[in-house]
């Protein structure tokens, strides 16, 4: 019989479990034994899959939490909310309030409105002449993000949204982000001012943005509000625009 696992180098064992998937490692492969715990909680082997991958970068301190965390939620970010552009009309978007006309998905630009400062973008929500609000809940759990991460590294939680009126005609804009615990509880909270567009605004694009960071154990859902309204009250779809909406979780 060949030599036992156990017996092999460090080393030799640190090149084997870097082919391993990340979630599997610390999951599974600490798990077998106080050596491959050590290895898996070391630093080596993270900055190995780092390297492997191409994301070692200046960001990473030479200790092995951040290196790990700074692996996963580099392999991981995305963003999670879903149909961000009203590319499925109104899906996975949930709690939508449908003042006056109602939300609709138009073409860039739109009448009396301008194009999106990205190509990838060629859609966007827009409301109507009484207040209309949608939102999407994010279970972290669901999208990979395991509790002992979100209750002790805390990373980043990264919010952005995009919104427009038109040249014609005047609007409002609100965004509503909430951190949620298991139970549904507010842990952290970010809201913008209500953000009054001039009949003659140029109708170019502004973003929103804001950074959720230290807001403490417990977080396990993401609640991302938002609407806005034309305040002409004229029948259609003159309100503000909306589309390009993230949540990132990141190093």
């Amino acid at each position: 019989p060949g030599p036992r696992m156990e017996s092999l180098p460090d080393a030799v064992l640190i090149r084997i479990l870097a082919s391993i998937p990340a979630v599997d490692l610390v999951l599974a492969c600490r798990l077998v034994c106080c050596q491959w715990k050590n290895l898996v909680d070391g630093a080596a082997l993270w900055i190995l899959k780092c390297q492997q991958e191409g994301l070692a970068g200046a960001e990473c301190e030479e200790n092995a939490e951040n290196w790990q965390n700074f692996y996963f939620l580099s392999k991981k970010r995305k963003n999670l909310i879903k149909n961000p552009c009203g590319e499925e009309d109104l899906q996975h978007w949930g709690e939508v309030e449908n003042g006056g006309d109602g939300w609709k998905v138009e073409e860039l630009p739109g009448d009396f409105g301008k194009e999106f400062p990205s190509e990838d973008v060629h859609k966007y929500f827009v409301t109507s002449y009484e207040w209309c609000r949608k939102a999407q809940v994010i279970d972290l759990r669901a999208e990979g993000y395991w509790e002992e991460l979100m209750d002790t590294t805390q990373p980043k939680v990264v919010i952005k949204d995009w919104y427009a009126g038109r040249s014609d005609a005047s609007c409002l804009y609100e965004l509503c982000v909430k951190l949620l615990s298991e139970n549904e509880d507010v842990l952290a909270e970010y809201k913008s001012e209500t953000v009054a567009i001039p009949q003659d605004s140029d109708a170019s694009w502004t973003e929103i943005s804001h950074t959720f960071s230290n807001y403490g154990p417990g977080v396990r859902f993401v609640r991302f509000e938002h609407g806005g309204q034309d305040t002409l009250f004229w029948k259609g779809w003159y309100g503000v625009r909306v589309t390009n909406s993230s949540v990132t979780v990141e190093p």
